[in-house]
C-alpha cells in the first residue's frame, strides 16, 4: 500500500499508529503540519497550516504556559483557516507526486481541512480524489468545530467528503453524522494511538500502597487543571502523605503559581514530558489516574494508566462512560468543581477493594477493547476496504 498521512508527526499517538505499517510491503509518505524528525522510515514533508511553521522543529510537541496555549488556541481557530488555501497547494504537489493508494488526515482541525482542499475541493462543493480518511481525536467536535462559523463550516466540509471516518469514541460517529457525515459511509472505532502495548503498559507485581496521584495530561486548554491544583489541598487534609505527580509541566509557571498559592510544594512535583516508554513505569507507582477534563474522546494516557493498574478518577464526560462506569472501574466528577475531585480522589484512595476490583475489570475491558495488535490489525483491514 502507498499511504500518505497528514498528521502532526511529532506526536507520540501519531507515530505509534504510523509504526503499524512500516513493512516492505507498504510505502509510507508523511505531510506533517509541524516539522519534525521521525526515528523510523518514511518520507517526510513538511507542510505548515494555521501558524505552525512558527513552532521550532522538534522531535515532540513542546508544553506551553497555559495562558499562551490558551491565546495560541484561540488565533489558531479564527485565522488558522485562512491559512489552508495556500498550504493546500503544497500538499497538493505531494499528492501528486506519489500517488497514495489512500490519504489518512489524523484530525480534522486542521490536517482535515488541508488535505480536502488539497484534493480541490471549495467549501460546500464536494471534490473528486483518491480514497480520504479522516480521524476525530476527541474534542474536534465538541471544542474546535463550535469555536467559530469558520472552523465549523470547514467541519462540515470535510465530513462530506471523506469516505470513511474514523473516532475513538462511539460518541464522535454519532457527531460526526450530526456535521453532515453520511450515514452510508464506512466508520470504525478505536483508540487514536491504536491501543495498548502490552510490552510497555501491564500491572505491576504487587499493588502499590502509597498513595501517589498521577495527573498525565499535560496543558491543555479543554483540562482544568486549576480545578485540580485547587482540590489538592482538600485531599491533602485527609490524607496529608499523599504525593501527587503532573506530567508535561515541569517549568509551568501557573502550575507553579498555583502550587504556591494553595501551599502544597511538597505534595507536588511537576515532571517534564516523559517518552512515552518510560509513562509505563511511572503509572506502575501511582495509585491512581485523574483526568480533569471539560472536552474529551478517549484519552490515550487515561487508558495506558488503567493497563497499568491505576485507579481511574475522570471528568464526567459521554465519551469517558463509554470506557468508566462511576462506582465499578473508576469514579467520575465534575471537573469544574475541586470539591468534586477531591472526593474522587480521597474515595479511590480509602477504598482498597475498590482498586483492587476495578484493576481486574480494567484488565479484562483493555484486553477485549484496546491492544494494540488486534485494533491494528482491524484498522489494516478497514483501509483495504475502503481503497
Amino acid at each position: 500500500m502507498r499511504l500518505l498521512f497528514v498528521t502532526d508527526a511529532r506526536s507520540p499517538i501519531s507515530q505509534n499508529w504510523i509504526k503499524h505499517f512500516i513493512k516492505p510491503e507498504n510505502e509510507i509518505f508523511i505531510a506533517s503540519t509541524f516539522d519534525c524528525e521521525l526515528d523510523f522510515p518514511a518520507r517526510l514533508e513538511f507542510t505548515p497550516v494555521a501558524f505552525s511553521a512558527a513552532k521550532k522543529k522538534s522531535s515532540a510537541p513542546s508544553s506551553a504556559s497555559s495562558l499562551t496555549l490558551n491565546l495560541r488556541t484561540a488565533l489558531r481557530q479564527w485565522f488558522g483557516p485562512l491559512t489552508i488555501p495556500a498550504s493546500a497547494r503544497k500538499l497538493q504537489k505531494l499528492i501528486q507526486e506519489v500517488k497514495p493508494d489512500l490519504i489518512h488526515a489524523m484530525r480534522i482541525p486542521y490536517e482535515g481541512m488541508l488535505t480536502v482542499s488539497a484534493l480541490g475541493g471549495r467549501v460546500g462543493e464536494a471534490v473528486s480524489r483518491p480514497p480520504f480518511i479522516t480521524s476525530v481525536w476527541g474534542n474536534d467536535f465538541t471544542l474546535h468545530a463550535q469555536s467559530t462559523p469558520l472552523m465549523k463550516s470547514y467541519t462540515k466540509f470535510v465530513l462530506q467528503n471523506v469516505n470513511a471516518l474514523y473516532a475513538d469514541t462511539n460518541r464522535d460517529i454519532n457527531l460526526a453524522q450530526e456535521f453532515g457525515l453520511d450515514k452510508n459511509k464506512p466508520t470504525l472505532v478505536t483508540l487514536g494511538n491504536g491501543g495498548i502495548k502490552k510490552d510497555i503498559f501491564y500491572p505491576p507485581a504487587e499493588p502499590v500502597k502509597n498513595p501517589i496521584i498521577i495527573n498525565p495530561r499535560g496543558v491543555r486548554p479543554y483540562v482544568r487543571n486549576d480545578s485540580f491544583f485547587k482540590a489538592i489541598p482538600l485531599v491533602l487534609a485527609k490524607y496529608p502523605e499523599a504525593k501527587f505527580l503532573c506530567t508535561s509541566m515541569q517549568g509551568e509557571s501557573q502550575a507553579m503559581k498555583w502550587i504556591n498559592e494553595l501551599n502544597i510544594s511538597p505534595a507536588v512535583e511537576l515532571l517534564p514530558a516523559l517518552e512515552y516508554q518510560k509513562m509505563g513505569e511511572l503509572f506502575r507507582s501511582a495509585q491512581i489516574v485523574v483526568s480533569p477534563s471539560i472536552h474529551d474522546g478517549t484519552p490515550n494516557s487515561l487508558i495506558e494508566a488503567m493497563a497499568c493498574g491505576c485507579f481511574p478518577v475522570a471528568g464526567d464526560l459521554e465519551s469517558i462512560r463509554e470506557w468508566i462506569t462511576h462506582g465499578q472501574n473508576g469514579l467520575l466528577f465534575d471537573s469544574t468543581d475541586p470539591q468534586s475531585i477531591a472526593d474522587a480522589i480521597a474515595l479511590g484512595l480509602e477504598r482498597e477493594d475498590l482498586r483492587r476490583d476495578a484493576a481486574g475489570l480494567n484488565a479484562s475491558l483493555i484486553s477485549a477493547k484496546a491492544d494494540y495488535e488486534t485494533n491494528m490489525k482491524r484498522v489494516e483491514e478497514f483501509y483495504k476496504s475502503i481503497m
